[in-house]
């Protein structure tokens, strides 16, 4: 996506890193997403723009693992909360060389780690935080209501305290986030349980509903409105959060999904906005339903 009218996305320069895991979701596939964004031309297309760019390569599990059952309302918990150490550290690593990290998932139960890395970083330097969660899933789950035990429909109630010991104090500080500090768009699969504890916590969601109404242009303006200088903007980006007509790749695609067009407009005026210091794809499943590479390729 590029527009001959778009800003740069940042001056600093960019490390790449993979995430190669589907240890969070029900379905396997978004282990391939990092490979695939490579064989897309992902970092040409940001030399393009003329962006210092390196590849970190993956990173790697310590070990496999079985497809297991819940076990107190959590799939896999041990492995999450290794993976997600793993991505503060390199998140954290690249933040302090001065970089600006660009997270290749890998699942979205990842988006935990990096953020608790950005809100450290964001701390240490006096730097406000904001957060957008472009995702078809509001991530609001815990192990009380979730209906399948899978850690990536969790991360974002771990964030604001919402879950196991070891990931809400993942970066040693809970919760590492306030959820004001976090805008949804494009949200259009909300369990029961997550609508109650969204309204409880007052966390800010665009809905597809919500964006019918305003249009996509109108709720990027609200969503950038208040950015300066002093913040840093983290942008959290699930490949569901186009339709499926256009990405239909993804291991837990919810049709009505923004279209090509909307989408770019949202990343222009991301891009536009000069604040953006991290952002993390997730959840892009090659080996899932993907048709000639489209989800790739778009």
């Amino acid at each position: 996506m590029s527009s001959p009218t778009a800003s740069p996305v940042s001056a600093l320069p960019v490390s790449l890193i993979g995430a190669p895991t589907d240890v969070g979701a029900g379905d396997r596939g978004a282990r391939l997403g990092p490979e695939a964004l490579r064989i897309a031309g992902l970092r040409e297309a940001l030399h393009g723009l003329g962006l210092d760019v390196a590849d970190r390569g993956n990173l790697r599990a310590a070990r496999p693992i079985p497809r297991t059952g819940p076990v107190d309302g959590y799939r896999h918990l041990d492995e999450v909360i290794a993976w997600n150490r793993q991505v503060m550290n390199a998140v954290s690593a690249e933040l302090g060389l001065g970089r600006m990290p660009i997270l290749l998932g890998g699942d979205h139960c990842l988006g935990l780690g990096s953020i608790t890395a950005v809100a450290q970083h964001c701390r240490a330097h006096g730097k406000k935080l904001r957060v957008l969660w472009l995702d078809a899933h509001a991530d609001f789950n815990t192990n009380d209501i979730t209906p399948s035990g899978n850690l990536h429909g969790m991360p974002v109630a771990c964030l604001i305290g919402l879950g196991p010991r070891e990931l809400t104090h993942l970066g040693g500080e809970a919760p590492a986030m306030q959820a004001g500090q976090m805008r949804q768009i494009g949200t259009r699969s909300v369990d029961a349980g997550e609508k109650q504890l969204i309204r409880r916590h007052g966390l800010p969601v665009y809905d597809m509903r919500r964006i019918g109404d305003l249009g996509i242009k109108r709720v990027m303006e609200d969503a950038l409105a208040d950015l300066d200088e002093d913040t840093h903007l983290h942008v959290s980006f699930d490949v569901d959060f186009l339709d499926q007509s256009i990405a239909p790749g993804v291991g837990t695609g919810v049709a009505g999904g923004q279209n090509y067009r909307e989408a770019q407009l949202a990343m222009e005026m991301i891009a536009e906005s000069g604040r953006m210091g991290l952002a993390w794809t997730s959840s892009n499943s090659p080996r899932i339903l993907d048709r000639d590479n489209a989800t790739g390729a778009d």
